[in-house]
């Protein structure tokens, strides 16, 4: 990449982190939240901790090895040419199908404004394959295009989510939150239920460290923008979830398709739900206009060093590898498409499942390139840190279920053929043509 490429600077890529984060989570995770009560916030402790931990293995990562690609030019460097083409695989399925899962929020809290979009599954799907193909037109307009959305979009759900929480701590009462832990159960128990329902609000910490190659300055930009924007978006998040289930009732909270603008309503009127669903429709919105650039940034980093199709390589006259963005946003309403006939509810959840169950991985591969690479050489803080990120990674990869754990299983199997085939491409081949430039 040459200087005139990079283009995202400091605070759009904070913007960047943020707003990847900060998506449709933090408006429907209220509603799980609610039965634990008070005794959530154990969960978000933890999950905020080993969040954090996480993000700084990033950082670190990002200084050592500079690579574009994230997770997945980390693998590559620890374990080699198999376990990069693994983590890549298993990211950009992960990105893709989130992308579905985006969509489909956006397309649900539009709904909320707008019932008639929602009327049918033929128009919910129609609205959010109309969502993700704007998305992807902004991102092909060039990075710079979708960084300055990121920006404006980071900005216009962050400072609302922050005035609600700190506005919303005014209202409530010492009683506000008792019992603590109405649920009954062992605290320790809690605390894990809620840290694995808070751990899925904060995927995307990596996003900083992904598109390296577009980043001005990225050895001091990727590592301050994973730690800045994982902290503002962990406690952004935390105080909005915390503060809603002290506002209304755990019955009623649970039973709510829109907790938080449910939770305004009963606060301040339905002028202002109507405010909070408008915020989350930007949310959703600003959230697939990041992760819509990341995904083809991840496979143009693979395929710049042979372990995807050089197609995925290939960038236009703005920088942006078209093809394998075009590529991903298809595969990304084929999945939209081929679930239309469920309800908004089914589809999100069913997609959010696939999501997960590839984040997972890379998240753990990635902590222990670091103690490969890195471990062993540094100081004790350091080492204190990562096995703080290696234990929450471990719990997460194993707390997360039975059927994410086969699906992660099923989609890792199927790249098995994938990456044979093209190995034996490229022995037969090996001087196939450089299409990158």
């Amino acid at each position: 990449m040459n200087g005139s490429t990079r283009v995202i600077g400091q605070w759009t890529l904070v913007a960047l982190v943020i707003g990847n984060i900060i998506g449709s989570g933090i408006f429907v995770l209220p509603a799980a939240m609610a039965p634990f009560g008070a005794a959530s916030l154990l969960g978000w402790a933890i999950t905020l901790c080993g969040a954090l931990a996480l993000a700084r293995i990033f950082a670190w990562l990002a200084q050592g090895i500079p690579n574009h690609g994230g997770p997945y030019a980390y693998a590559r460097c620890a374990f080699g040419d198999t376990t990069g083409f693994l983590v890549a695989w298993s990211y950009w399925i992960c990105t893709w199908s989130a992308n579905a899962a985006l969509a489909v929020a956006f397309t649900g809290s539009l709904g909320a404004l707008w019932p008639a979009v929602t009327s049918t599954p033929l128009r919910s799907a129609l609205c959010a394959l109309a969502a993700l193909w704007v998305c992807t037109g902004i991102t092909l307009a060039g990075v710079r295009e979708a960084g300055r959305v990121a920006m404006v979009t980071t900005l216009l759900k962050l400072v609302p989510l922050l005035l609600f929480g700190l506005i919303g701590l005014a209202t409530l009462n010492a009683g506000s939150y008792h019992p603590f832990n109405p649920v009954g159960e062992p605290l320790p128990h809690v605390a894990l239920s809620t840290a694995t329902l808070a751990l899925w609000a904060l995927l995307g910490l990596e996003t900083a460290t992904v598109p390296t190659g577009v980043v001005k300055d990225p050895l001091r930009t990727v590592p301050r923008a994973t730690m800045i924007g994982t902290l503002v978006a962990g406690l952004a998040t935390m105080l909005a979830c915390t503060v809603v289930i002290g506002m209304l009732p755990g019955s009623e909270l649970a039973a709510s398709p829109a907790p938080m603008a449910a939770a305004a309503t009963h606060a301040w009127g339905s002028t202002a739900g109507m405010v909070v669903a408008a915020v989350a429709v930007v949310s959703c919105f600003g959230t697939l206009n990041g992760w819509v650039l990341l995904v083809a940034q991840t496979t143009m980093a693979a395929a710049q060093d042979g372990m995807f199709p050089r197609l995925f390589a290939r960038v236009d006259k703005h920088g942006t590898p078209w093809i394998g963005l075009l590529i991903s946003s298809v595969l990304t309403s084929v999945l939209i498409a081929a679930n239309f006939t469920r309800s908004l509810v089914a589809l999100f959840t069913f997609v959010i499942l696939l999501s997960t169950a590839t984040n997972l991985l890379p998240y753990l591969i990635a902590t222990l390139a670091w103690w490969r690479l890195e471990g062993l050489r540094s100081r004790w803080p350091r080492r204190l840190v990562a096995a703080l990120a290696l234990a929450f990674s471990v719990w997460a990869l194993a707390g997360a279920g039975t059927e994410p754990l086969l699906w992660g299983a099923v989609l890792l199997l199927a790249g098995g053929p994938f990456y044979l085939g093209w190995r034996l491409l490229r022995r037969k081949a090996p001087m196939l043509p450089d299409h990158s430039a």
